[in-house]
């Protein structure tokens, strides 16, 4: 790493070996949950996580109900935490994600639904954690040391190994096969030049859109942008941002749109036009616009993992965009790597 390399940009360059050491070394955790589960009627899903781990979980909300067909719901720790609450959950699957394993609502949530039933399974950086420790399963993600207080590989491997438990639960060959040629998508993916995109972010404030998994990634990248920018970014589903937030915009408004290779796609991009049209400089990961600017992107060989690729290539444009306004974005303002609550 030399000197001017943040620790941030060293993390993102690694998340392709990151991939590749999950596939790897994550197999056999893999394999032990899907037969733990194979048995199950699985009447619905249920996610427990914050930040950017809560991000992942709506990435898998989507691959669940897309894939599985089953409802997954995100249930707020302070359900149980603050308020003491209890939530039934028997005989559903329960999947919390926290990078560190370490937050006290979290382990609580967690807890509280094995307690009423569920099969807990923990998705984490540390197999050693409280949270590894409580739940039935758990699925390491093999990320290595994360320092920048940013989390860029974690995230993706978190939504790596969540949707390849899924795909083995479906037994979606071609979902599998896609997955486990993910390191060399997103090596692709980490050098898409988004310039363009970063030198048009010189205000304090933008929008990031999507639709389905990809809304998902919009999230995550809108929280990216508030925590090394400094720039307050909202994220919203394309099918609601013309219902009201639209009228902010302005001449020359920055607008990201993620789209994948999916069902979606068209809609997106018309919406993208949309905005466009309105003034808003609008950049979008599809070649299906007109009005809107086409991002350089990565297709990956499953519609449902190209949102993957999209945050990657995302990372690397928002590392930027915080060095040219003079922001480590190894240590934001008021954070630290991990937050605990209760």
């Amino acid at each position: 790493m030399t000197q001017t390399e943040t620790r941030m940009r060293a993390e993102i360059n690694e998340i392709p070996q990151a991939v590749d050491r999950l596939l790897t070394q994550g197999a056999s955790a893999i394999t032990s949950t899907k037969e733990a589960l194979k048995d199950r009627n699985l009447p619905f899903l249920l996610s427990v996580a914050r930040g950017s781990s809560d991000h992942a979980a709506t990435y898998l909300k989507y691959a669940s109900e897309l894939l599985l067909g089953l409802p997954m719901a995100s249930v707020g720790p302070s359900i149980s935490s603050i308020y003491g609450a209890d939530v039934r959950a028997d005989g559903a699957l329960c999947i919390s994600v926290s990078q560190s394993g370490q937050s006290p609502d979290i382990v609580r949530l967690t807890e509280a639904f094995a307690e009423s039933g569920a099969f807990t399974v923990a998705i984490t950086n540390d197999a050693t954690s409280p949270l590894a420790d409580t739940t039935a399963a758990t699925l390491p993600i093999h990320a290595g040391p994360e320092l920048s207080v940013a989390a860029t590989k974690t995230f993706v491997t978190s939504l790596v190994a969540g949707v390849w438990l899924l795909a083995e639960l479906k037994g979606d060959t071609e979902l599998l096969s896609a997955i486990h040629a993910l390191p060399d998508a997103l090596d692709k993916a980490t050098r898409c030049d988004w310039s363009e995109a970063a030198e048009a972010i010189t205000g304090q404030s933008l929008f990031t859109l999507g639709r389905g998994p990809s809304w998902a990634i919009s999230n995550e990248a809108a929280l990216k942008f508030k925590e090394t920018c400094q720039i307050h970014a909202e994220s919203y589903s394309s099918a609601e941002v013309l219902h009201g937030p639209v009228s902010i915009v302005e001449q020359g408004f920055p607008v990201i749109a993620f789209t994948a290779g999916d069902a979606a796609e068209d809609s997106v991009a018309e919406v993208a036009d949309a905005m466009a049209a309105k003034g808003a400089h609008v950049f979008a990961t599809t070649t299906k616009v007109r009005e809107a600017d086409p991002l350089p992107h990565v297709r990956t060989d499953h519609w449902i993992t190209d949102p993957i690729a999209a945050i990657v290539s995302f990372y690397g444009m928002v590392e930027t965009v915080a060095a040219a306004r003079g922001i480590n974005p190894d240590a934001p303002r008021h954070l630290k790597k991990v937050t605990e609550t209760v």
